[in-house]
């Protein structure tokens, strides 16, 4: 006998029909933006006023019916203002800022780089809900890498020296005086270069099991002129070499791993005495309903595509997501031997935990 059909509220059905035309407005947007970004068109608009199709075109060396169709699509989204008196378009100084500059703290191209690599890794991942199979970051396409240090590279500049080293527990004089410092997880070296900037007297070793974007960090490094006290390593984190750390960092890494208590135990066995573990993790309540959010809906949605599969790829595959939340992580850190644990600091997108010994 076929169950009954429950009667549909309409006003609730409405409801939903106009978000998911939101959502798939912004899903096919997300593609225009990649294109925008990659073609320099935000950039050509940034500041230089109203321009119609053709003169972007010409700006960018780019074809004109195209451009016109991108720009009507962007002031559909609200990212472009559009004059229809004069039927031009303007980038205003506010999505000029966060999609032109790359070294805003609001810069939001390489999250649609990520986007769009999620999108073309749906096949691998559709089949790893099948299998249960582990999908490691080594195995997506290759835009993620470049994405992901392009995302998270604004907001480490923006907080990690003016707020987050000094919230740690005497660190920043210990970093300003001169100690070894193991950033862990490193990918392409972003928050290395930034923290070896900051303070001249310390030495940097940056760790990452990834070996392209442990290159791209070494080029990285030595454009910048920091050779002289940055390395970079192949190593993962549950057996980088050396010891004497007095700080050890994990800039949105540790829910990645697969035995993350494992790795919390090998940087207590590295630490200098006195020394501290910054750990920067997705910020996150204890409660999947308190993440019922627009910021814990983009964490979620990262962690079945990225995440989560990074973590069952390896050994253990503790698998604890980019939602962890803070108690959690409590008891993978004092898990692994650490008998201080406390939030040192944290932002809309992030918490940032020491532990110590």
């Amino acid at each position: 006998m076929a169950a009954a059909t429950p009667a549909l509220n309409e006003t609730k059905l409405n409801a939903f029909m106009n978000q998911a035309v939101t959502d798939m407005g912004a899903a096919m947007h997300a593609a225009l933006v990649i294109i925008g970004d990659k073609l320099g068109l935000y950039k050509a608009m940034a500041g230089a006023g109203p321009m119609t199709p053709a003169q972007l075109a010409t700006k960018t060396k780019t074809n004109e019916r195209y451009v016109r169709e991108w720009l009507n699509a962007n002031a559909a989204s609200g990212y472009i203002a559009y004059d229809p008196a004069s039927k031009t378009y303007n980038l205003p100084p506010e999505q000029a800022f966060a999609l032109a500059v790359d070294d805003s703290p609001a810069f939001l191209p390489g999250a649609f780089q990520i986007i769009g690599a999620m999108m073309r890794d749906e096949p691998t991942i559709t089949d790893a809900f099948r299998t249960g199979r582990g999908v490691g970051w080594h195995e997506h396409d290759p835009e993620l890498f470049q994405g992901t240090e392009r995302f998270f590279r604004p907001n480490y500049a923006a907080n990690l020296i003016s707020t987050w080293i000094p919230s740690l527990t005497g660190i920043e004089t210990q970093l300003k005086k001169g100690i070894r410092v193991a950033d862990v997880g490193c990918g392409h070296g972003s928050s290395t270069i930034l923290m070896a900037k900051a303070y001249p007297n310390s030495t940097f070793v940056g760790f990452d099991y990834h070996p392209a974007s442990i290159e791209w960090a070494q080029k990285t490094a030595k454009d910048a002129g920091l050779s002289d006290r940055i390395t970079f390593q192949v190593a993962a984190a549950k057996t980088y070499p050396g010891n004497d750390y007095g700080l050890v960092t994990f800039f949105d890494c540790l829910h990645d791993m697969g035995d993350p208590v494992g790795a919390s135990a090998h940087v207590l066995s590295t630490l200098a005495h006195g020394g501290s573990w910054m750990i920067v993790e997705p910020f996150a309540n204890d409660k999947v309903e308190d993440n019922l959010n627009p910021v814990g809906r983009v964490f979620y949605s990262a962690s079945t595509m990225l995440c989560t599969p990074a973590s069952c790829s390896q050994e253990v595959g503790l698998a604890l997501g980019a939602q962890a939340g803070e108690a959690r992580l409590r008891e993978v850190v004092t898990q692994g031997g650490f008998q201080t644990f406390r939030r040192a600091a944290q932002t809309p997108f992030n918490l940032v935990f020491e532990a110590s010994a």
